[in-house]
């Protein structure tokens, strides 16, 4: 696996930025750095679309965010369906029982908010979630090679749209979740038997340079 994690936003060990800038200055920021100062990762494209997911993201540790990020932003969290379907394809090997798991937590979703266990979305409502910052973290298991399982982090916002557009009241803001992925036979997996090597983040705030320097760098989609 390749190794282009994040170069271009992780912060050396003299990057000072800060907010204000002095009189007479350039206007270049001067303080501490944060996820909000930093330059953003450009997410890889994927190649193809298969089974209601993006695939063909390379092996190295900005594809694997990459990867990650895309497949939370389409993953059909509320059709238990075609949330089978992206499952079964990005699930690893040596996870047989987590499309199930993730399976049954979409069918208690449904029922908590007044929906019959396994279907679809109602038709006049669709939901968008937007993925802005990932923290991804190179996990090392014994027997794998270094740099082929990640765990990655994700800061996002979710908000539905009703009928004839309407607006959703009580959008999520800032949740986070985290995911492990793992290279396998050319492509990223997900899978549950490496959770435990994982750990938890500081919490994500754009301007908190304790975000910054615990790895998190916001995202964006290459144009």
């Amino acid at each position: 696996m390749n190794d282009d994690a994040k170069e271009q936003a992780q912060p050396s060990a003299s990057s000072g930025v800060s907010a204000a800038p002095t009189p007479g200055s350039t206007g270049v920021p001067t303080g501490p750095m944060t996820p909000e100062k930093a330059q953003k990762i450009t997410l890889r494209k994927p190649t193809d679309h298969k089974n209601g997911v993006a695939v063909g993201f390379p092996g190295s540790p900005s594809g694997g965010i990459s990867a990650v990020v895309y497949f939370w932003e389409e993953y059909a969290w509320l059709d238990d369906e075609k949330a089978s379907q992206q499952l079964n394809a990005v699930v690893s090997k040596d996870a047989p029982g987590y499309a199930d798991k993730k399976i049954s937590e979409i069918r208690k979703w449904r029922e908590a908010i007044g929906l019959a266990p396994s279907g679809g979305i109602p038709a006049d409502i669709t939901f968008t979630t937007s993925v802005h910052a990932a923290r991804g973290k190179t996990l090392k298991a014994p027997g794998v090679p270094v740099g082929d399982i990640m765990q990655v982090w994700l800061s996002y916002d979710r908000f539905a749209t009703g009928p004839k557009g309407g607006r959703d009241e009580n959008p999520l803001r800032g949740e986070t979740i985290a995911f492990v992925v793992k290279w396998e036979d050319g492509a990223w997996k997900f899978t549950d038997k490496y959770d435990s090597m994982g750990d938890f983040p500081v919490a994500y705030e754009p301007d908190s340079p304790y975000a910054w320097n615990d790895g998190w760098v916001q995202v964006r989609h290459a144009g």
